[in-house]
């Protein structure tokens, strides 16, 4: 987690450095205990993204590229809104992916490019894990952030 180690390095509060690497150990010590999952991230072209990587790494996600093998689907689309993302999701999705049958698609409305503060990428990892170990994690955002969406 070294990408994380840098930005919580680079708060300069040391109060809040202090509260964010208590947050990513939280998240870290539960997935130690958990196995991972595969997901695949996808942009609105169907095209597996790395763009999230690290964060999906950091929540206890195996990073998949072939929709095939993800057991769950995260559609995120730079500058997309959750509205957005409903509306252009559906003709995207086939429903013959393990990921759509078991009703595990998750459409996340987190500008990860356009604010990458400490802050918001711990945010982020919190939000993944909640959205791919359900009930092991509970952060609230689900709903404002990011939504699980089913056809």
């Amino acid at each position: 987690m070294s990408f994380l180690n840098e930005l919580i390095n680079s708060e300069n509060d040391p109060v809040l450095r202090e509260e964010l690497q208590e947050r990513v150990d939280i998240v870290a010590h539960k997935i130690k205990f958990i196995e991972q999952v595969p997901v695949v991230c996808l942009d609105l072209s169907n095209s597996p993204s790395l763009l999230l990587a690290e964060e999906i790494k950091a929540a206890g996600g195996m990073l998949e590229t072939d929709v095939l093998g993800a057991v769950y689907i995260i559609y995120y689309q730079p500058n997309k809104t959750l509205t957005d993302l409903m509306r252009e999701v559906p003709a995207l999705l086939d429903r013959e992916w393990q990921a759509v049958k078991n009703g595990r698609v998750i459409l996340l409305n987190d500008d990860a490019e356009r604010q990458r503060t400490p802050e918001n990428a711990i945010t982020l990892i919190e939000d993944m894990a909640e959205m791919t170990h359900p009930g092991h994690f509970i952060f609230g955002h689900e709903g404002s952030r990011w939504i699980r969406f089913s056809v």
